[in-house]
């Protein structure tokens, strides 16, 4: 399982420099070469992963100029009895912190607040940064996008809370109970890591 999700590490890298050569080149050989090579990559990632060749080279290329990781943007909101927000995916039916994809036009700040309200129905004031995870380095399952997670902690103007568009049921659960995770969004590590922020366990944010 190592080398296989090493293996699909090495194609996104593969791909993403294909996409940024692409980009600079204006030699006819290099940008002849260099689509050779994104079709290469794309045709790894596609065995690997078992996705359509088609839904590998809609989803991947972003054909913007240089490559860049994605960013993930996740709630920590705690009530007064010491338990965390969650909401339960409708993707997936499992439970994460809210959250989603950075917007265009919106700080990440403004993102978190947005995503809270969007998915939790409540209203939030982002006020610092806990941790920045490299996906990669996390138990996460395997993933086509390179992604950096940002995890944003938020005081609740109140404790209203309801489900939204994406989203199946919402609540806040204690340290010991925590409901089965949205692996892809969260995982239990992370959520154990926020716990300590708000018990004053951890101080200074948390990068990789």
């Amino acid at each position: 399982m190592k080398d296989h999700s090493e293996l699909l590490l090495l194609a996104k890298r593969v791909q993403a420099i294909s996409e940024n050569g692409l980009h600079y080149s204006e030699n006819d050989y290099d940008l002849d070469r260099y689509n050779d090579l994104e079709a290469i990559a794309t045709k790894m990632i596609s065995l690997i992963t078992n996705l359509s060749h088609e839904t590998i080279r809609v989803a991947i290329p972003e054909k913007n100029g240089y490559r860049t990781p994605k960013i993930d943007v996740r709630c920590v909101i705690f009530n007064d009895k010491h338990e965390i927000l969650m909401v339960k995916e409708r993707v997936d039916s499992f439970w994460s912190l809210p959250g989603g994809w950075c917007d265009v036009g919106f700080s990440p700040t403004e993102i978190a607040e947005k995503e809270a309200f969007e998915e939790a129905g409540i209203s939030v004031k982002a006020t610092r940064v806990l941790a920045i995870f490299d996906k990669k380095l996390h138990d996460h399952p395997e993933d086509l996008f390179y992604t950096y997670k940002i995890f944003i902690e938020c005081t609740a103007r109140s404790f209203d809370i309801s489900t939204g568009m994406e989203t199946l049921d919402v609540g806040f659960f204690k340290r010991d109970a925590i409901p089965e995770l949205s692996t892809p969004r969260n995982t239990d590590f992370q959520i154990q890591k926020m716990f300590e922020f708000h018990h004053g366990k951890i101080s200074w944010p948390l990068v990789d």
